[in-house]
């Protein structure tokens, strides 16, 4: 659409962060994909759940939760998790800012809101189509942002 969006793609590990002492205990997850499409406007984002856990973490999934037979296999599938954006300004009357920086906005405190819904829809789109269907939905929702008054 513009030469000023930037497309940017990270990845973010699985881990396994369980401990016995609750306050410590901050459970496990796996990879997380994320698409951003970034500009003077704030930022629109896909994250996908892919699922992919740990070695160890895996191997206790497979034993403990899902047999063989089983077809419940919920948590063992990629999942669109999020179609969202990080905004300078409100984009509906009352919403509140998120109250820690933003590290997609240079750590400011951002005005965010998302749909689980979208994302699901979207990673259906993209595992038929590929990338083209993931940047061209971001960027068509990056220009619903208010514009920023720089």
């Amino acid at each position: 659409m513009t030469n000023q969006l930037q497309h940017i793609t990270e990845w973010e590990p699985a881990y396994d962060k369980r401990d016995s002492d609750p306050s410590k205990n901050y459970g496990i997850h796996g990879m997380v994909l994320r698409f951003l499409v970034k500009g003077s406007n704030g930022v629109v984002q896909f994250i996908i759940y892919t699922n992919w856990h740990l070695s160890n973490v895996q191997k206790e999934l497979d034993n403990e939760k899902y047999s063989k037979d089983s077809l419940d296999h919920i948590g063992c599938h990629p999942m669109g998790a999020d179609i969202g954006y990080h905004s300078y300004t409100p984009l509906y009357e009352g919403q509140d800012i998120l109250p820690y920086p933003c590290k997609y906005l240079g750590n400011v405190s951002c005005y965010y809101d998302g749909s689980g819904f979208q994302a699901e829809k979207l990673l259906k789109q993209f595992i038929t189509v590929g990338d083209d269907v993931v940047w061209q939905t971001l960027e068509k929702k990056y220009m619903e942002l208010p514009k920023r008054n720089i």
